[in-house]
């Protein structure tokens, strides 16, 4: 298997442990997206709470130029050493959330 198709099954099988934890709030679900056509991948959180609607990222990953880019991390994990630990290095994993200038002080990839 080459690297990428390695990185994607990586990204997929993280979000689908983590779709399988339940929310904290009952009335939420959690649903996976995978577009592997553009390589972006995400955990979304849907459902309310009280009268207000919620539908947001709790992750989204992309890879970007063969480089696994975290773009949202809203969890209490570190999915990137979660990503790490699955297999993908530190120099592949760019912290997105991060402005450009914050990346370099990163132990991750700066882009």
């Amino acid at each position: 298997m080459d690297q990428l198709n390695h990185y994607r099954q990586i990204i997929e099988q993280s979000l689908l442990e983590l779709a399988r934890r339940r929310p904290a709030n009952p009335d939420l679900e959690y649903k996976t997206l995978f577009d592997r056509q553009d390589d972006s991948y995400a955990l979304v959180a849907i459902g309310w709470r009280h009268t207000r609607r919620i539908h947001h990222f709790v992750v989204h990953i992309e890879i970007i130029n063969e480089k696994v880019w975290i773009q949202a991390d809203n969890t209490d994990l570190d999915i990137a050493a979660e990503l790490e630990r699955a297999g993908i290095p530190k120099h592949e994993i760019v912290l997105g959330f991060h402005p450009p200038h914050v990346r370099p002080l990163t132990e991750y990839a700066a882009a």
